[in-house]
């Protein structure tokens, strides 16, 4: 886990260089014949990428973004009709039953569908209609690192050239650089106060919210540690009510608006005695460290400099974080 997570910049520099072409020209197709609706199709880490590429689609395009529902068609069997619909399938493997299964009901129905895959050989990646290769490499740890983040990249980059958003490009063509900052900030100060935690809140909003999901499920996947994401917003309507003194909770703002409230949140919770882990970007002297950088990019060097954390803490609650128990790799559900 902890070497994957250090090939992070070095995998999006790849995806970004690999598929340049690719992305320019289908940033010309969806401004030419824009989608009315994008239909994110994922699980586990690339659903929580999923969620991140929701957040920028609809603030820096304006099409509104659905997450599908695998069972709907790979148990219930229920047909899809769509018009003018953009499917959009990211996994690491490519093989799932139920993704598979539901991407092709899509195509039935109409939509385009673009894949970012890190397997390039999986039914996912040959079948669709735009690939967009991950280009992570092989990721051994059970725990995904280096490919959700490629995810995240390349939804990034998928927007950024559907918008042309020129302040995006150039936050992409930095990433990779700043991954490398990130992967090597310092966050071991939040394992002791979490070593012996049972459960938690990790709160995001807007484009952090996706991270927020990430770094829940890492902590439950490598530190058996019932790690809860909540939106700043919806965390307020009764969740909150079970923050008291001494609960952990995980606080990743973002420097816009969205973070602001983060902040605010964060704030209310300490006050109350919880044990608060806030990273807040643009602050490099505070507990966990985060740098400043596009808004839409920061969520994902905090996740960078997560990915540490999470390991230090496997190892100091006695686990083997590569290996988490009852868990494999490729999860292929029905």
């Amino acid at each position: 886990m902890r070497a994957e997570t250090r090939e992070a910049g070095a995998a999006v520099a790849r995806l970004l260089a690999r598929n340049g072409d690719r992305l320019a020209a289908l940033g010309e197709q969806l401004r030419a014949q824009p989608p009315a609706v994008v239909v994110t199709c994922a699980r586990g880490s690339s659903d929580h990428a999923a969620t991140y590429g929701k957040y920028l689609i609809e603030t820096l395009v304006g099409v509104p973004v659905a997450s599908a529902a695998p069972s709907v068609v790979s148990i219930f069997d229920a047909p899809v009709a769509t018009q003018s619909a953009l499917c959009v399938a990211i996994s690491q493997s490519g093989r799932s039953p139920d993704l598979l299964a539901t991407v092709e009901a899509y195509r039935r129905g109409g939509a385009a569908v673009v894949a970012l895959v890190n397997d390039e050989e999986s039914p996912l990646a040959t079948g669709a209609d735009t690939l967009l290769a991950l280009s992570a490499g092989a990721e051994r740890s059970v725990a995904a690192t280096k490919s959700c983040i490629a995810a995240m990249a390349g939804l990034a980059a998928l927007v950024a050239a559907w918008s042309d958003d020129a302040a995006l490009k150039a936050a992409l063509a930095d990433l990779p650089a700043m991954l490398d900052a990130a992967v090597a900030r310092d966050w071991s100060a939040g394992v002791e106060p979490l070593a012996d935690a049972r459960q938690m809140f990790v709160i995001g909003r807007g484009y952090g919210f996706g991270a927020a999901q990430e770094c829940a499920l890492k902590l439950k996947e490598t530190c058996q540690l019932q790690a809860e994401p909540f939106s700043a917003a919806e965390v307020r309507h009764g969740p909150m009510a079970i923050v008291g003194e001494g609960f952990p909770v995980l606080a990743l703002a973002t420097s816009d608006a969205a973070g602001e409230d983060v902040v605010s949140v964060a704030r209310a919770f300490a006050e109350r005695g919880a044990t608060v882990l806030r990273a807040h970007a643009g602050d490099l002297s505070g507990t966990l460290p985060a740098a400043a950088a596009h808004p839409a990019i920061e969520p994902i060097l905090m996740l960078a400099s997560f990915y540490g954390m999470a390991e230090r803490l496997s190892r100091r609650r006695g686990l083997d974080p590569d290996q988490p128990p009852h868990l494999a790799k490729v999860t292929r559900t029905l």
